[in-house]
């Protein structure tokens, strides 16, 4: 199951679980549409991977399956 990060790794914007603004690469680095476009040109700066958009887990499953709380943020940026 995905983590669901709630954050972008590059500028700390906040990314809830049902954004549309999220992206991940495969082992989920997680950065928001606009660093991944503007930034990144959609590749993984940890990795090397591309970046997709984020799958949106459905409200009624949240519950049971929480998105993660634990933020990733790189203070020197991307």
């Amino acid at each position: 199951m995905l983590e669901l990060r709630p954050s972008c790794e590059c500028c700390d914007v906040d990314l809830p679980a049902d954004s549309v603004r999220a992206f991940i690469c495969s082992f989920e680095c997680t950065f928001c549409s606009d660093c991944a476009d503007k930034k990144l040109n959609y590749i993984c700066p940890n990795c090397g991977g591309e970046l997709l958009k984020r799958p949106r887990r459905p409200k009624e499953k949240l519950m049971n399956s929480p998105a993660s709380e634990h933020r990733v943020y790189k203070l020197t940026g991307c």
